[in-house]
């Protein structure tokens, strides 16, 4: 899949993530309404990767995107998985959740490789964008442990 967004300048940045199947599989979409609850996002976020379980080649890295449409949100969910999981969201409240998520993820006790354990994940990045007020999507693209990428600027 190629996407393309313009930006100012005479530059050009480009980023490969080539993903396998076996994640991508995982991953899934929902359309929630404006009436859910921050618990019933963790619910389904968490759920996501508990039916998972070892499919995906655990040690997992979860990105969610939350906001705009359908498209939009699997996007950002995506991109999430491009950001270095050494650095949280900026927004102190999505970087309170991104803690939250990883405990509770690990907590699932699948482990690397579905062994059992304490290392499902290696992490959580959450990715927002501005929604209509009668729609919350919610995207959980699962990676691998070997979830790759590269970005080069020309």
């Amino acid at each position: 899949m190629i996407h393309t967004r313009l930006v100012p300048g005479d530059r050009v940045r480009l980023t490969v993530a080539p993903k396998g199947f076996g994640s991508e599989n995982m991953s899934a979409l929902r359309m929630f309404t404006p009436a859910a609850t921050r618990q019933d996002l963790v619910d389904y976020i968490v759920g996501v990767v508990q039916k998972a379980g070892s499919n995906p080649c655990p040690p997992v890295v979860i990105g969610v995107g939350i906001g705009g449409d359908f498209e939009k949100c699997a996007l950002l969910a995506k991109e999430a998985l491009c950001r270095p999981l050494s650095r949280r969201n900026p927004n102190p409240d999505y970087a309170a959740l991104e803690q939250e998520l990883l405990e509770k993820i690990n907590a699932l006790d699948i482990g690397p490789q579905g062994f059992g354990g304490q290392t499902t994940a290696l992490g959580v990045n959450i990715e927002t964008y501005a929604t209509h007020i009668a729609g919350l999507p919610v995207a959980v693209n699962v990676g691998c442990h070997v979830t790759r990428h590269a970005t080069k600027e020309l």
